[in-house]
């Protein structure tokens, strides 16, 4: 799988075809492309006028800096007006103004992280043609660029995952989920995701890391094996997919098999059900992705929470006001289903932003689109942060872009969205997460600051070495391999 590169020049903030491996990757558009060089051209010249290598400062905030600005400009070209990433143009030569633009002290709760067992009995359910080979010694993610599957794999381990999200980016706590699958095929076991939980805490991160249970109710045993995930593994949060299940046949949540595992969830006193919305597995079942029943069980269950991991944003479907009525795929199919379940805004429904935030990165109207609706119609408490890494590689590009991120002055004034403050961001990056997530003011403040994780990461950023990866799939082929996982 092959990366954006040039020559090993690797550009910090990643926009390339990748997806998350539950959508098919769907090609970067000429602006992108012509962004992407740009910023490449940019930074060979400012690290010359700089008297630095193109690595030394590609690594630097003046790189992601450099990398924003020729979005801004390809996309200002484009005519796309909808929004822009706020960086003044001496950031790309001013470490000092770039630190204070791109850089942040943001606590940052992302509810959604991946990664693999590189050597877990899964890999013996799969077909030959799927079998990565993970049998090989250890190699190193730059190797894993490449078409090699045999190294591949290693990098989206335990060990990468640490690296990638608690020392490559400024998260502080990872949610750490699940792909849909039987338990039988799991990548990850709950077994798996309690001995990393484990090691982050031998770092003294004792809460930076949370794992979901998996449970999908249509699916024999499932809804059984909550009461163990509930008793014996410290939960955060049931995950659920609606679009998955025997013979490709979803649910919806106001099914019998979705409402059993509301109420089960609701006896064994978890309260957060996060459930995949949107980014569509394809044509089968593809009512099941669509969130008209989310509504419907907010209303029905109004102590529980529930986390609309996604959205209900569709990677191919292009973002517009939202237009009551009009029933459009997408983020309206979870606006709509809100409003016709009279379900008010900041109440306990969120809207998460796991492949979203990368997807809307590669267009500013969409972008502003997205983000305006989540924020009027979901609430501005209620939109919380994810990323869906490791399969972006480190999650550190996302921040930065919606650190940046603004919505013009002409979408806000035309269509009544918000303006993304500090306090905005603030609460988008984790302030609303810790809510649901149980998280207090005095947890926050040990995470950001205190324990050897914190202290560790400061002493990493004297020589970081972060790689610019990228490891889902990439096109068409790889994308109906890794299906095969599952």
């Amino acid at each position: 799988m092959k990366p954006v590169d040039t020559d090993g020049l690797r550009l910090p903030i990643k926009i390339d075809s990748t997806s998350n491996g539950e959508y098919e990757p769907i090609p970067i558009s000429r602006a992108n492309a012509a962004a992407n060089n740009l910023a490449l051209e940019q930074a060979t010249l400012n690290a010359r006028r700089t008297a630095q290598t193109r690595r030394q400062f590609l690594v630097s905030s003046c790189g992601a800096a450099t990398t924003l600005l020729a979005m801004n400009e390809v996309n200002a070209l484009a005519n796309k007006t909808g929004g822009f990433f706020a960086v003044s143009p001496d950031s790309a030569l001013d470490r000092f103004a770039a630190a204070e633009q791109i850089d942040g002290d943001e606590f940052i709760f992302d509810v959604q992280g991946h990664y693999v067992n590189p050597n877990g009995d899964w890999l013996s359910q799969l077909p030959e043609s799927a079998r990565p080979y993970a049998s090989m010694e250890k190699a190193s993610c730059e190797a894993a660029a490449g078409d090699d599957a045999r190294a591949y794999l290693n990098c989206l381990s335990a060990d990468e995952f640490i690296k990638d999200i608690f020392l490559d980016s400024d998260t502080d706590i990872m949610v750490l989920s699940f792909v849909p699958s039987t338990r039988e095929t799991e990548p990850v076991t709950i077994e798996d995701a309690d001995n990393t939980r484990r090691i982050v805490s031998e770092l003294q991160g004792s809460k930076r890391l949370m794992i979901h249970g998996r449970v999908n109710p249509n699916q024999e045993g499932d809804l059984e094996a909550m009461d163990e995930l509930a008793a014996n593994w410290d939960i955060s949060a049931f995950k659920t997919y609606t679009q998955f299940g025997p013979g490709g046949v979803g649910f919806f949540l106001h099914d019998a098999p979705g409402i059993a595992m509301i109420e089960r969830a609701q006896r064994l006193g978890v309260r957060n059900i996060c459930v995949h919305k949107g980014l569509p597995f394809g044509p089968r079942s593809y009512e099941h992705s669509q969130c008209s029943d989310v509504g419907i069980v907010a209303k029905m269950f109004p102590d529980m929470n529930f986390l609309i991991y996604h959205s209900g944003f569709v990677a191919n479907v292009a973002e517009q006001p939202f237009a009551e009525g009009e029933g459009r795929d997408g983020i309206d199919t979870l606006i709509q289903s809100l409003i016709d379940n009279e379900v008010s805004t900041n109440s306990n429904v969120y809207a998460e932003l796991g492949s979203t935030w990368r997807f809307l990165m590669r267009d500013p109207d969409n972008a502003a689109h997205a983000l305006g609706k989540l924020f009027r119609y979901v609430g501005e408490d209620n939109v919380i942060w994810g990323t869906d890494s490791i399969w972006y590689g480190s999650p550190q590009d996302q921040i930065q872009a919606f650190r940046t991120f603004q919505i013009s002055q002409e979408f806000r004034e035309r269509y009544g969205y918000p303006e993304i403050t500090s306090t905005l961001r603030r609460k988008v990056f984790g302030l609303n997460a810790a809510v649901p997530y149980g998280i207090t003011e005095e947890e926050i403040r040990t995470y950001t600051s205190t324990d050897s994780l914190a202290r560790h990461k400061e002493n990493y950023r004297n020589d970081p070495q972060p790689h610019y990866l990228t490891f889902g799939p990439k096109n068409r082929r790889e994308f109906l391999n890794f299906l095969k996982w599952s």
